[in-house]
Parts: structure tokens; sequence; C-alpha cells
């Protein structure tokens, strides 16, 4: 593999029990995984196992107990939360089983507003925004609110929000979990396209073993470690 742009290593976390006398939770335990440039690698594994927590941990959404993690050779394991955001919003594009758009907003709105937290100029904003809507073939729903589009709609809307900001390192979260056989498939296959157009490092989680066989590697998080599949 070449020099990873997302690595962790030794990575632990433990959550202490709220019960007294029981033992603390150990969730990872000396956990390594390294990602290369245009490299998708799939995780799966039990519900429960922590896949979702692994995400929060690569997007600094929660610090480790143990470990490193490294982003383009940079530490992002402990980052203060100010630290933390800046990472999120210039290095990650982070896509959720829910779409978690704004209501309020349009679909244009929607995508352009981290490049309106970076501090981009609006109309700059909303012309990104409105290329990136092209590109999850969208272009005639931009001035929609959220309620107005469909699932499928909305999880490309989210998919443009993740990667408007140009991230290095594209996380994904169950992005098909919610969505019926055919729209999800169109989703995958939208997802997986930008990915290796943009030479993103990504993890995907995911229970479709049939999305997942086609990543270029898959991951099974069991017993606190990632074992090839």
């Amino acid at each position: 593999m070449t020099t990873p742009v997302l690595s962790a290593a030794g990575l632990e976390k433990t959550y202490p029990s709220l019960s007294a006398g029981a033992p603390d939770l150990q969730l990872f335990h000396d956990l390594s995984l390294e990602v290369a440039a245009g490299e998708m690698v799939a995780i799966v594994g039990e519900s429960g196992a922590g896949k979702s927590s692994l995400l929060h941990l690569l997007a600094a959404l929660d610090s480790p107990t143990a470990g490193e993690i490294l982003c383009e050779g940079k530490s992002v394991a402990r980052l203060n939360p100010k630290q933390a955001a800046v990472y999120r919003n210039r290095d990650i594009g982070y896509i959720w089983q829910f779409h978690y758009l704004l209501p309020e907003f349009t679909a244009l709105e929607n995508i352009a507003l981290p490049l309106l937290a970076r501090g981009v100029t609006h109309a700059d904003a909303m012309s990104q925004a409105a290329d990136w809507l092209a590109r999850v073939e969208l272009s005639g729903r931009g001035h929609h609110r959220s309620g107005e589009l469909s699932g499928g709609e909305q999880q490309r809307v989210s998919i443009a929000r993740a990667l408007v900001t140009k991230p290095r390192v594209l996380l994904a979260d169950e992005p098909t979990g919610d969505l019926d056989g055919p729209t999800a498939e169109r989703v995958f296959g939208l997802l997986q396209t930008l990915q290796r157009e943009h030479a993103l490092a990504a993890v995907l989680v995911t229970h479709n073993l049939e999305f997942a066989s086609r990543c270029d590697r898959v991951l099974r998080l069991r017993e606190g470690r990632l074992v090839p599949v």
C-alpha cells in the first residue's frame, strides 16, 4: 500500500461503567487501520460491535482512550473542539445513515453550508453547491426543501454536502441503510463513482455485504479489532 491518507494505530476506547461494580466497556483493543488515497475500505460486523463509534473517532467526534489517529501525517486523536471542527470541515466528508438536512433550507443551501462555515462568500458557495447538485443528478431540485425530496434525493444531497469542501477522506455510516433496493443501488453507485473520481480515502460502514464486496477491501470489526474478510 502507498502512504496512507488516514491511519489508526493501537487504538483503544473504554467507556466507564455507569453501574457500581460493573466492569468498564472496552470497545476497541489495539485496533489498527490504514486507508490510501483512492481506496474504499468497507467495515462490517455485528450490531453493537462499534462500527459507528470507530467512524466517530476517525472524524474527531470523539477521542480515543489510547492510540493514535493520523490524517495526512498529522495527529487528530486529541484535538480540542475548535481544532476538531476545522479538521472535519477541511479534511473529512461525513455521510450519515440519516441525511440530517436542515429542513428550513433548500437543497442548494444545505450543500453550501460547510463552505459558508469556512468563510467562502455566499455567491461562491452557492455556485459550488450548484455544481455539486449537478454531479449528484439533482440540478432541477436545488430550490426544494428536504421535505419535498424523496429519501434517495435527500441522501444524494447529503453526498454533495459531504464532498463540496473537497475533503481527502470520506466516512460513510450506513449511507444506504434507510433506502429501498433500487434507490440504495443508485446511491451506492454514485457514491463509489465520486469517491474514485476524486481519489478519496474512504471508509464505508455497511451491513450490505454485496456493497461491501464491491469495495477495495473488506474488514470485519470483531472483539475490538479489524480483521480481513
